[in-house]
């Protein structure tokens, strides 16, 4: 083949052609400009760049640590101002002030806060400015926040989860679900799921005739009070079993809007759904903190999917009172940017203090006096105790078993002990958000606990399972609930904390506290006469 100089030498890009007859430069041309209009809208795509990506992450989990969202305040808010039930309104009143404490300190609203989960959009058409991995974005955002020194976070996160179960100390990994979807921009779904509300989660694969509804209620007085009610209860239907967990966590982003369902009527069966179930799940009566009452829940979500003919997958996942989430996008123009809340957008109230309330003094305190405290009771405790979670008492019935001697400093003796794993102080602080923890996970310990330590009492959050409240009652013990949700307010009554056991466990280390007029509530009495199971019968009959 003969070739010839190309004369359109500016436009070529090899400058020699074949020779034919009707050689052209049209050949060249015509790539070159579609190349040209490429480039060009290739320059308009979003350029996303690392540490832009990573400080946004940052940012929003701070955000979320601190800050409620404005819908769930307002719903709290007006389920707080129609309660009549005065524990539970007791329970939402602390989360309201907690809430707002917390939004003007900068602190935590719950002490758990939680295993980061992030929903990414990504645009098919946006460019990358980075050399990490979009797992690994997100993780060294999650490890920024959760070691930033002026707010940090607790590090909840363990690796080998069925072996030694060894923290990471930063809470990474996140939990990260991607889809490319069409666009030039980054969608970023963050949420920070507390512990006690994620193991409440439920999935079932239910016969296509069988009833989502009767499920739903079945289901959601087994999940106890570990999830922290009110709040908001997310429900995935159809797809596969992992497609209807997927579809029950997303839809937990959702505002909350059940007032506004109601008000305009269901359009499809998934509204009628939420409809159906918000009235129905606030008529089992259990109530803020189990503690019976007219709200369990603020609002019901429900995503749907098709799903084979022969199945019926349904899941359910709660939303803790710290429901902590956002969204924001990307769109390469630099960090994303969160409407910073007003202190004034906080409803103010107070707690009654026309309330009866029992002052204890923990020092003091016998066996025969806790004979005397009423379930529902309130009260306020000053004095030592002892604090621990599932692995200091693990460790501690294991040295029972082995005949080995308590840690020095560590005696139950007429001490009460506190289910909590608290986030470290900053600035003046004595101890950070320090609210309890679910008590059900320490059950298997307690008879041991009762019987070997000469522990006169417990407090935690949640109810407890028969066979303790059995030895509750054997033991005349007494098992007194912190709110769940309300884990600065109560950390204000901590006057001092000192680690006395097994540091090297981090937050589930054994301190010793000392307490000033720390609220409680009698949740189980020396009788075993339990509030988790009287409050709910007493207002579903109610209804």
């Amino acid at each position: 083949m003969e070739w010839k100089l190309c004369h359109n030498r500016e436009l070529c890009v090899s400058k020699l052609r074949p020779l034919k007859a009707d050689t052209t430069c049209r050949a060249i041309i015509q790539p070159l400009l579609i190349k040209s209009n490429a480039t060009l809208a290739f320059h308009q795509m979003a350029l996303i760049k690392q540490e832009d990506f990573i400080s946004s992450i940052h940012s929003a989990l701070q955000y979320i640590a601190c800050y409620h969202a404005p819908d769930f305040l307002q719903a709290l808010h007006q389920a707080w101002q129609l309660e009549q039930a005065p524990g539970a309104k007791d329970a939402m009143a602390q989360i309201l002030i907690n809430s707002y404490l917390c939004a003007q300190g900068q602190r935590p609203l719950c002490q758990d806060t939680g295993i980061v989960v992030a929903f990414i959009k990504v645009g098919m058409d946006v460019r990358w400015d980075s050399s990490l991995s979009l797992q690994e974005l997100v993780d060294e955002g999650v490890r920024r926040a959760y070691a930033d020194p002026h707010n940090p976070l607790r590090a909840s996160i363990v690796s080998d989860p069925a072996g030694q179960r060894i923290n990471t100390r930063d809470n990474t990994p996140a939990v990260v679900h991607v889809e490319l979807v069409p666009g030039n921009t980054v969608e970023i779904s963050i949420a920070a799921k507390g512990g006690g509300s994620e193991n409440k989660a439920k999935l079932a694969m239910l016969e296509p005739s069988d009833s989502i509804v009767d499920w739903v209620l079945q289901t959601v007085p087994t999940m106890g009070a570990g999830w922290c009610p009110p709040g908001v209860l997310g429900i995935g239907i159809g797809g596969t079993a992992e497609k209807a967990v997927l579809l029950a966590k997303q839809s937990l982003f959702a505002p909350i809007d059940i007032a506004q369902l109601q008000a305009r009527g269901a359009s499809n069966r998934a509204e009628e759904l939420r409809l159906e179930l918000y009235d129905k799940i606030n008529r089992l009566g259990i109530g803020a903190q189990g503690l019976g009452g007219l709200t369990t829940v603020l609002d019901v979500k429900v995503l749907d999917y098709p799903t084979h003919a022969t199945s019926l997958p349904v899941a359910i996942i709660p939303n803790c009172a710290a429901t902590r989430h956002v969204h924001f996008v990307l769109d390469g123009s630099g960090v994303a940017q969160l409407p910073v809340p007003k202190l004034e957008d906080w409803p103010q109230i107070a707690l009654d203090a026309s309330a009866p309330v029992r002052r204890v003094n923990l020092d003091t305190l016998s066996k025969q006096d806790i004979t005397q405290w009423q379930p529902g009771e309130k009260l306020l405790l000053s004095g030592k105790i002892l604090t621990g979670r599932d692995a200091a008492h693990k460790r501690i019935v294991d040295l029972i078993a082995r005949g080995e001697p308590m840690p020095q400093g560590v005696d139950f003796t007429n001490r009460f002990i506190y289910y909590v794993g608290p986030v470290n102080p900053v600035r003046d602080e004595v101890l950070g958000p320090a609210g309890p923890t679910t008590a059900t996970r320490m059950d298997r310990f307690t008879e041991t606990m009762l019987s070997q330590t000469g522990l006169l009492g417990m407090i935690g959050k949640a109810e407890r399972g028969e066979a303790t409240i059995n030895s509750i009652r054997q033991h005349q013990s007494v098992y007194l609930i912190a709110v769940g949700g309300a884990a600065y307010l109560i950390s204000q009554a901590i006057k001092s904390a000192r680690v006395v056991a097994f540091p090297e466990l981090g937050m589930e280390a054994i301190y010793e506290l000392i307490v000033e007029d720390m609220p409680v509530t009698v949740a189980v009495d020396s009788q075993g006469h339990s509030v988790h199971k009287t409050g709910p019968v007493v207002w579903r009959a109610r209804f």
